[in-house]
C-alpha cells in the first residue's frame, strides 16, 4: 500500500465554507507568545469554546495528576471536521521540561459541548514502569477499571477479554503499557463500533485512552427478547461449517524473513447469523442460503506476455506525470525523485517520488515500476480524495456497479500487469466499497497448485468513472511451497475447527442494512476465543497468527524473571527451553545482538532508500550477515570499534569487555578513558588491563557488572544469565540518564 507523508495543515473544504475557527485574543499574552486566552467559535451554533474551558474539563477528569502544569502550558489547536463527519473537534496539547525532561501530552476533545475523546501523555519519569514494572498487569487492570468508574462515570462498559494487542518487540528502555479495551453495552451487549481503549504504565499512572463512538444523535437496536437460541445457532452453523486449506506466508517484520506454511481456515463466506432471524451474514446483507464456496477461477489461464521490455527512469517519470496529472487550479504535482531499488519484496523497481502541494503544505507518496517489465506494482489514487477536500469533488454520481466495475479492473490488470495475472485468481471475496468517492476495492488471491495463498494478492481499486484508483501487487518469489500430500483431511481439520467455535452476540451496523443508525443483533463466530487463530495443516494444531506458538520459558535460581523477559521480548532467541543452558558463555555475536535488540529497534528489510552505499566496517560482515545491522550500529554508536579486518562474533565476551560495552552505551567512554582517576579495590584488579581501568570502575559502581567477594574475575566468560540481569540494569541507567539510542 502506498505510504504517506504530509506537510503543513489540510484546510477541508468543509472547515472553509463554514469558517470553523476563528482566534480572538486578549490584549494579554502567553510567555511563550501564544495568546493565553483563545476562543474558538462555531459559525453553525454561534457556540463559543475557549481554551481555558477545555483546560477545566481536563483537569475534572485529572484532578491532581496535572498541578505542575499551568494554563500557559497549554496550547490549543484549530477546530477541524473530518470529510464524513461534521463532528466538531478541538485539540488541547501541552509540552514542559522538567529536570532537564520533556513533557508532552495531548486531549482531543468532540462535540458542540467538548466531551473528552482522546488523550496521551508521556511522564518524564518511567523508571518505576521499566522491566520489573511497578505494578503487575492484574493490578493495572484494576486501576483502568476504577478510571473508568470514577471520572467516565460509564456504567454501561465492559472489560473485553482476550483482546488484540500485537507488539512483536519492546526495547527494555521503553516502560511497560497495558492496554485494556472495554465495550459499551446495551442490555448486556456489547456494541461492536463504541470501544474505550484504557493504557497504563507500569507504574500504574493512566497515559493514555482513545473513545471510539459514532456521533449519531440516536440509535436503535434490535430487541434481545427476540433472540434465536444459541446452542440451536451453534448446530446450524456447524451443520454448514466449510474449511479451506490455504498457503500463508507468515512475514517477519524485524528480518525480512518469509516461510510458508499450508494451514485450514473457516471458509470466509461465515461473518456471522443474525441473532432474530438465524439468517447469514454475507457483506451485501443478509441471506437465507448459506453462502456457498467461490470456484476458483484464473484471471489469466496462460502467461501473458509483460507489458514492455525493461524501463528506463527518464519511461517512469513520463508514466507517473501522465498518471498523477490533477486537473486543478490549487494543487500543483511536484516529482521529487526518481530512483531505481529492491521493494520490500526483493523486486527491482524504479521508485517515483512526488508531492501534491497547495497553499497550506502538501501531501505525497510513491509509486513503483518494474524495472524489467514496465508494470506498475504500487500506485494510489489521493486526487480524488484532495480534490474532493478541496471543493472540487471528481466523484461521478453515476457510477458503476459492481459487475462493471470487477470488469473494469480486470481489464486495466491486463493493461498494466499482464505478465502477473496467470498466478492470480478472481475474487473470492465481495469488494469494499468507498461511497463517499464511488470507489470499488477488489483484492485478487495468487494461488499456487491450485490453493489460495493468504498473504500475496493484488489489491485494485476503481473509481467512479472507472479509472485506475489504486494498484498494488504483492508478488513474492518463494523458494519452494509445502507439498499438501500428506495434510490432514479437510475432515478432519473441520471437526478440529467446529470444537473450537463458538458465537459472541454482538451489536453491530451492517452498512447494507439501509438503516443507518440501527444495531442489529448478530451472533459473529469465534474460534478458540481469540483472533487470528488457524490450524496447521500438516499437524493439526490451533495457531496464532501473531502470538505464534507455544512461548519458550527457562528456569534459573537468580535470573529466570529476567531471561523469561527477554525471551518474550524477542532479545533473546532461544528455541528449546529445555536444552537452553543460562549458564553456558555466550558468544560476543550474540552478547551484541542481545544488547542492542534490547535498546534500539531494527528493521533488516531492503525497503530503505539509500541501501545501496551501506558501510561495511569488518571483512567477514557484510550486508548480508544475520548481525549486520546490530554490528554496523554498534560501531556508529562507538560501542565497538573498527579495528582489525574482522569482528569474531563466536568468541565468549568477558565481564571486562562487557564492561567497556556498557559504559560506551551510557555515553560515559571519555569519564572511563582517564584511568588515572580510577582505584580499583579488587582483590584481582592487577588483572585488569590499565587501559580498561576506568569502564570497570565505573561499570561496577553503577551495578551493571558488580564485583563478587571483592572480585571482579575481569577475564571470566559473561554467561547468558548474567547478561540478561546486567542488560536490565543497563537500560535503567539509559533510561534515567535520557540518553536516545532509538533507530528507525
Amino acid at each position: 500500500m502506498a505510504r504517506f507523508k504530509k506537510v503543513g495543515m489540510i484546510l477541508t473544504s468543509s472547515v472553509l465554507s463554514l469558517g470553523m475557527f476563528s482566534s480572538l485574543a486578549d490584549a494579554s499574552s502567553a510567555v511563550n507568545g501564544q495568546p493565553e486566552k483563545v476562543r474558538i467559535q462555531v459559525a453553525a451554533t454561534d457556540i463559543i469554546v475557549t481554551k481555558e474551558d477545555l483546560i477545566k474539563k481536563f483537569r475534572e477528569m485529572f484532578p491532581s495528576q496535572f498541578d505542575f502544569l499551568t494554563n500557559n502550558d497549554f496550547q490549543v489547536r484549530s477546530s477541524h471536521i473530518y470529510p464524513e463527519d461534521d463532528t466538531i473537534r478541538h485539540d488541547l496539547f501541552f509540552t514542559k521540561t522538567i529536570n532537564g525532561k520533556q513533557v508532552y501530552g495531548n486531549v482531543g476533545f468532540v462535540g458542540e459541548e467538548p466531551e473528552i475523546e482522546y488523550f496521551s501523555y508521556q511522564p518524564s519519569n518511567v523508571k518505576d514502569a521499566l522491566f520489573p514494572p511497578k505494578v503487575s498487569k492484574e493490578e493495572a487492570k484494576k486501576v483502568a477499571e476504577d478510571f473508568m468508574k470514577k471520572f467516565l462515570d460509564e456504567k454501561d462498559y465492559q472489560l473485553e477479554m482476550n483482546t488484540f494487542n500485537y507488539y512483536p518487540q519492546q526495547i527494555l528502555t521503553e516502560p511497560i503499557r497495558y492496554t485494556f479495551t472495554f465495550a459499551r453495552t446495551k442490555n448486556q451487549v456489547s456494541i461492536a463500533d463504541q470501544r474505550l481503549d484504557v493504557s497504563v504504565l507500569g507504574n500504574g499512572e493512566i497515559v493514555g485512552f482513545q473513545k471510539m463512538s459514532p456521533q449519531a444523535t440516536s440509535s436503535t437496536f434490535d430487541d434481545i427478547t427476540q433472540v434465536k437460541d444459541k446452542n440451536e445457532l451453534v448446530k446450524k452453523v456447524k451443520e454448514n461449517l466449510s474449511v479451506e486449506l490455504n498457503y500463508q506466508i507468515n512475514y517477519d517484520y524485524q528480518t525480512s524473513d518469509r516461510t510458508v506454511e499450508l494451514v485450514y481456515r473457516p471458509s470466509a463466506t461465515l461473518q456471522g447469523v443474525e441473532a432474530a432471524t438465524g439468517k447469514w451474514m454475507t457483506a451485501n446483507g443478509y441471506t437465507s442460503e448459506f453462502p456457498g464456496k467461490t470456484k476458483i477461477e484464473k484471471i489469466a489461464a496462460n502467461p501473458l506476455p509483460a507489458k514492455q521490455d525493461g524501463i528506463t527512469v527518464e519511461e517512469a517519470k513520463k508514466i507517473a506525470e501522465q498518471l498523477l496529472a490533477i486537473d486543478s487550479d490549487k494543487i500543483k504535482l511536484t516529482i521529487e525523485s526518481v530512483q531505481e531499488r529492491e521493494n520490500y519484496n526483493g523486486m527491482p523497481v524504479i521508485s517515483v517520488q512526488y508531492m501534491y502541494q497547495y497553499r497550506n503544505g502538501g501531501s505525497g507518496s510513491s509509486l513503483e515500476i518494474n524495472k524489467y517489465t514496465g508494470e506498475i506494482v504500487n500506485y494510489h489514487n489521493m486526487k480524488d480524495h484532495l480534490l474532493s477536500d478541496f471543493g472540487e469533488d471528481s466523484k461521478n454520481e453515476d457510477g458503476l456497479s459492481q459487475q462493471e466495475a470487477l470488469n473494469q479492473a480486470v481489464k486495466l490488470l491486463k493493461e498494466w500487469v499482464p505478465s502477473y495475472l496467470h498466478n492470480y485468481a478472481m475474487p473470492v471475496g465481495e469488494p469494499y466499497v468507498d461511497e463517499r468517492v464511488g470507489s470499488y476495492h477488489f483484492t485478487f488471491p495468487r494461488v499456487v497448485n491450485g490453493i489460495i495463498v493468504n498473504g500475496d494478492q493484488i489489491y485494485v481499486s476503481i473509481a467512479a468513472d472507472g479509472s485506475l484508483n489504486g494498484l498494488n501487487v504483492d508478488y513474492q518469489e518463494m523458494e519452494s511451497w509445502p507439498s499438501s500430500d500428506d495434510v490432514i483431511s479437510e475432515q478432519e481439520a473441520k471437526a478440529l475447527i467446529e470444537e473450537a467455535l463458538s458465537l459472541k452476540l454482538t451489536y453491530m451496523k451492517h452498512a447494507k442494512s439501509g438503516k443507518e443508525n440501527h444495531y442489529d443483533l448478530v451472533y459473529l463466530p469465534v474460534f478458540n476465543e481469540e483472533p487470528y487463530g488457524y490450524v496447521d495443516a500438516h499437524t493439526g494444531e490451533w495457531n496464532n497468527l501473531f502470538s505464534g506458538r507455544n512461548s519458550v520459558t527457562v528456569s534459573h535460581p537468580w535470573a529466570e524473571e529476567e531471561l523469561n523477559y527477554l525471551i518474550n521480548a524477542k532479545v533473546l532467541d532461544v528455541k528449546d527451553g529445555k536444552s537452553f543452558n543460562p549458564d553456558a558463555a555466550i558468544s560476543k555475536g550474540e552478547a551484541l545482538k542481545a544488547v542492542m535488540n534490547s535498546l534500539t529497534y531494527f528493521y533488516r528489510g531492503g525497503y530503505y532508500f539509500g541501501q545501496e552505499n551501506m558501510n561495511q566496517s569488518f571483512d567477514n560482515i557484510d550486508s548480508k550477515h544475520p548481525l549486520y545491522q546490530q554490528i554496523e550500529r554498534a560501531v556508529e554508536l562507538g560501542i565497538i570499534k573498527a579495528e582489525g579486518n574482522n569482528f569474531d562474533v563466536d568468541s565468549p565476551i568477558t565481564r571486562e569487555e562487557l564492561s567497556v560495552w556498557m559504559i560506551r552505551v551510557l555515553g560515559l567512554e571519555q569519564a572511563a578513558k582517564d584511568s588515572s582517576i580510577f582505584k580499583l579495590g579488587f582483590t584481582d584488579a592487577d588483572k585488569v588491563q590499565s587501559a580498561n581501568a576506568g569502564y570497570v570502575a565505573l561499570a561496577n559502581s553503577l551495578g551493571l557488572v558488580k564485583e563478587e567477594q571483592n572480585a571482579f574475575n575481569p577475564k571470566r566468560e559473561v554467561t547468558y544469565a548474567e547478561l540478561a540481569v546486567s542488560t536490565i540494569r543497563l537500560a535503567h541507567a539509559i533510561a534515567e540518564s535520557g540518553r536516545n539510542l532509538r533507530y528507525y
